[in-house]
């Protein structure tokens, strides 16, 4: 049997890992754009932070590749699948045949669509190597705009401002983190953000990019629609990710956002596996398919995808959206369908409550289908959160109001009885 996964991230080497277990003769064959073991993505801002060191980084030991006979094909760049053939073309004219193919090729950043884009001291922010270019310029910098309120723009401004730099946040959107949190708390984020120093610019995009005389290969302002500019020695764009997977032709898989799946990792074309970034997966909060893009998820998807590749059976039984932060004195935790309202969820109704306190200030809002809870947003207290979390995945029944869940003091794992 040949397995064929593109992508190293955690998906593509859990997957490899699982085939291993069950496969022992099989050959395993990885492809992937960056080079070198495979490494915490999520830890790559803290990189920048400089509260980690790049030789933090890798997840597996150096011969990881070596112990489990799998042939790195490391540097390259998959740009066509023919699932007629069951090959894929390389970037460099190679082809490879597979048996079972798993994608695993993760998520592009978002292209910046504005003048002056090729400007020195512009950076995307999704690699190690990226996050090591970025540092390497930092030498000097002494202001910084961050493009896009989303994880990677938010954590991207967070690390550069701990390192004592002026940093202004622009985005599209009315408040910070607007695909994770609800307005209230994405309002809470943004003050805190600006009482510490924070510049924020809500609603605006950048339309060019521009350098002085005195360093014309270097970006020097940001230009927004507003007509604003602001002045700045480096940018980091953070507007997003769109699934890798331009490779495959349109009708060859179904793709909406991004590759669809079923249960069992599979896609509707026979010995084609999808995880991770790049998959959609039932989302157990939102009751549809959905791209969870998160680190524990994408394990656990590349972990099932490898199991039923070599011939198990193993289901997964849906993703859960989660993310956890502190920004300064808030500590965040968001998860389900979080920033979910009547308009955007047909069914759903939410309590929230607010305690506005500058001693102690939190907010939470949680959000229901019918009599089931699909969402919560908590901002600080939020010690609850793993009961909540399972409430959502095993999909209780809440026989008490929503108002009375709102008390700090509620036990939510009466629920369960």
């Amino acid at each position: 049997m040949k397995y064929l996964i593109i992508g190293n991230g955690i998906a593509g080497t859990s997957a490899a890992e699982a085939i291993r277990k069950t496969d022992t003769q099989g050959k395993i064959i990885m492809v992937g754009d960056e080079s070198g073991v495979p490494y915490s993505r999520p830890m790559i801002t803290y990189l920048l932070e400089g509260s980690c060191t790049k030789q933090q980084l890798p997840i597996r030991s150096s011969d990881f590749y070596r112990n489990l006979d799998i042939t790195p094909l490391l540097g390259h760049r998959v740009i066509a699948l023919d699932a007629a053939k069951q090959s894929v073309t390389l970037a460099n004219g190679e082809t490879l045949d597979y048996d079972r193919l798993l994608v695993a090729s993760g998520a592009d950043p978002r292209a910046i669509k504005a003048t002056g884009a090729d400007l020195d001291n512009i950076f995307y922010m999704r690699t190690s190597a990226q996050a090591i270019k970025q540092i390497e310029a930092l030498p000097g910098v002494k202001k910084a705009v961050v493009l896009g309120g989303g994880l990677v723009g938010f954590k991207s401004a967070y690390a550069l401002f701990k390192r004592g730099i002026k940093v202004t946040l622009v985005i599209t959107s009315p408040y910070p983190l607007s695909m994770q949190v609800d307005e209230k708390a994405g309002e809470m984020l943004m003050q805190e953000m600006i009482s510490n120093g924070f510049g924020i610019r809500v609603g605006a995009s950048a339309v060019s990019f521009e350098s002085s005389s005195s360093r014309k290969n270097q970006v020097s302002s940001v230009i927004l629609d507003t007509g604003e500019e602001i002045p700045c020695d480096i940018v980091i764009a953070g507007k997003g990710v769109t699934p890798a997977h331009s490779f495959i032709a349109e009708n060859m898989i179904e793709k909406d956002w991004g590759i669809r799946v079923d249960q069992y990792m599979k896609t509707m074309v026979p010995n084609i596996y999808a995880a991770g970034d790049v998959a959609e997966t039932f989302d157990i909060a939102r009751d549809c398919n959905w791209i969870n893009a998160i680190w524990p998820e994408a394990a656990i998807q590349g972990q099932i995808a490898g199991m039923n590749m070599a011939g198990y059976k193993v289901r997964h039984e849906g993703s859960l959206g989660r993310n956890v932060m502190r920004v300064f004195g808030l500590d965040v935790m968001t998860m389900g369908f979080a920033n979910a309202d009547k308009n955007s969820f047909k069914g759903a109704h939410f309590a929230s409550r607010l305690n506005p306190s500058s001693s102690n200030p939190w907010y939470r809002k949680l959000v229901f289908k019918d009599n089931l809870l699909v969402g919560a947003v908590l901002v600080n207290h939020i010690e609850q959160g793993g009961i909540i979390r399972a409430l959502i995945e095993n999909k209780v029944p809440v026989t008490v109001s929503p108002e009375t869940m709102l008390s700090l003091h509620f036990n939510f794992a009466k629920l369960f009885t």
